[in-house]
Formats: structure tokens, C-alpha cells, sequence
């Protein structure tokens, strides 16, 4: 197989990322054929968001299978939308967050910036947190953030507007 040379820039240092391409396998098999799967059968993880939304309890793992959460398929037919800024890296997103959130009913979560948050944290509905830079934001165990935008003017101080 051919590899495929892609380059891309992590931490602001120029690198190289070498892939292949397993599907362009199929051409050495006779007889192939391809199938197409629904995306539903699969739950790709490539950002932090996602594996916030695989180690949430939206999904259960069963046998081997990732199972959704039935109480999100009757509320939303679909996984929330979920944006963590470049400050929530695999390497600390559990230090950022002490325990895996619930998510169960957001419908969109935005966290940008120095934001931290305690255990047993609850986003419900549109959530949006952006702290500007220079200014760190922090959310104690237990807190329920629901329905809110909330963005950080001056240290101290956080300005909320209630969808």
C-alpha cells in the first residue's frame, strides 16, 4: 500500500504524519467488495471532545459494544455537539475536569479557555464557557451549568447571559 504523507503542525512544531489507507487494500483481493456501514456503527474518537463524549455516560460498554444510553436516545436523537479549546488536551482533560461530567442532556457544550471544574459537574441544554486568556475559570464540585453562556470580562468576575 502506498503511504500517504500528511503534514500538519502539533504544539506549533511542523511534523509529519506517515498513514496508509486500508480500504485501498481491497485491490489486492480478488473478488472483493465493499460495504458501506452507517457511521451509527462506529464512534470515531480524534479530538478531546470525543473521547469526552465515549467516556460519558452516554455510552455504556456491553460485550464489547458501545452501548447509547437509552434515556439520550428518547430526549435527542443524536450525540450532543461538543467544542473544548486547544487547552483541554488528552494529556490533561482529567485534570481539567475530576470526574467525567454529566452530558446526558446537552444539547451543545463550548468550553474555551482556563476553565477547571470539580466532580460531579451537570451540563444541561446550550452550555458555552469562554474565559479570556489571562483569566482562569473554576467550577466546584457538584455545580449544575445549564442554559448559559458564560464569559469571563475580568479576573473575578464572569458575565452570564441565560439562552
Amino acid at each position: 500500500m502506498e503511504i500517504i504523507a500528511n503534514p500538519k503542525e502539533v504544539d506549533g512544531i511542523k511534523v509529519l504524519q506517515l498513514e496508509t489507507e486500508a480500504g485501498a487494500a481491497i485491490r489486492f483481493f480478488d473478488k472483493a467488495i465493499g460495504i458501506n456501514v452507517h457511521q451509527s456503527r462506529f464512534l470515531p474518537v480524534k479530538a478531546t471532545s470525543d473521547l469526552l463524549i465515549v467516556r460519558s455516560e452516554l455510552y455504556t460498554l456491553e460485550d464489547g459494544f458501545l452501548i447509547w444510553n437509552k434515556a439520550r436516545a428518547r430526549a435527542y436523537p443524536q450525540n450532543p455537539i461538543i467544542e473544548l479549546g486547544p487547552e483541554f488536551k488528552v494529556s490533561n482533560l482529567m485534570s481539567r475536569f475530576k470526574s467525567i461530567p454529566s452530558i446526558i442532556e446537552v444539547v451543545v457544550l463550548r468550553v474555551v479557555g482556563d476553565v477547571w471544574f470539580g466532580a460531579g459537574v451537570i451540563f444541561k441544554g446550550s452550555v458555552g464557557i469562554i474565559a479570556k486568556s489571562g483569566v482562569k475559570l473554576e467550577y466546584p464540585d457538584g455545580a449544575v451549568i445549564a442554559n448559559k453562556l458564560i464569559l469571563s470580562d475580568y479576573p473575578g468576575h464572569e458575565k452570564i447571559c441565560y439562552f
